[in-house]
C-alpha cells in the first residue's frame, strides 16, 4: 500500500535480524489494513518469504493459503521456502499433517489412542474411504 512496509524494506530487517542471531523469519504481507487489495490465490504469501530467502540468506517460513499437501510439498522441494505454516488448512482439518503424511507416502507415528479412528483399521466404518484425504 501507499506509504506501507516494502518487501525490500523486509529484506534489509531480515540481515539485520540475522546479524542479531535470528534463526528464521515467518513472511507474510499482513492484511491487516481493510483497504489493502491482496490478491488471495494459493500461496500467495510465498513470494515474499521467498524474497528473503534469497536475499537475505535467512531461512523462511511460508504462510497464505497452503492447504494441499502437495502444495506444501512443492513449496519446499523448490526452494521457495524453508517451513510451511497452516491457518486455514489446519483449522479445516486438524489432522493435516497425519493425512499429509499418508497423501505424500510418508510413515507418520499416531498417538496409540488416535490410531484406533484411522479407517485403514476401520473399513467397515468407513466403506468409501480407505486413506483420509
Amino acid at each position: 500500500m501507499e506509504g506501507g512496509w516494502t518487501p525490500e524494506e523486509t529484506v534489509a530487517l531480515a540481515i539485520e535480524l540475522k546479524k542479531l542471531g535470528c534463526d528464521y523469519l515467518d513472511v507474510s504481507s499482513g492484511g491487516i489494513d481493510p483497504r489493502a487489495k491482496i490478491p488471495f490465490a494459493p500461496g500467495f504469501q510465498v513470494p515474499f518469504g521467498e524474497k528473503v530467502r534469497k536475499e537475505a540468506g535467512l531461512p523462511t517460513m511460508s504462510v497464505g493459503l497452503i492447504t494441499e499437501p502437495k502444495q506444501a510439498e512443492d513449496i519446499i522441494a523448490s526452494g521457495r521456502a524453508d517451513m510451511i505454516a497452516l491457518a486455514r488448512g489446519a483449522m479445516w482439518n486438524p489432522r493435516w499433517a497425519w493425512h499429509a503424511a499418508e497423501a505424500l507416502g510418508a510413515e507418520t507415528a499416531f498417538a496409540p489412542k488416535m490410531m484406533l479412528c484411522h479407517p485403514k483399521l476401520r473399513p467397515q466404518v468407513f466403506p468409501n474411504r480407505l486413506a483420509p484425504a
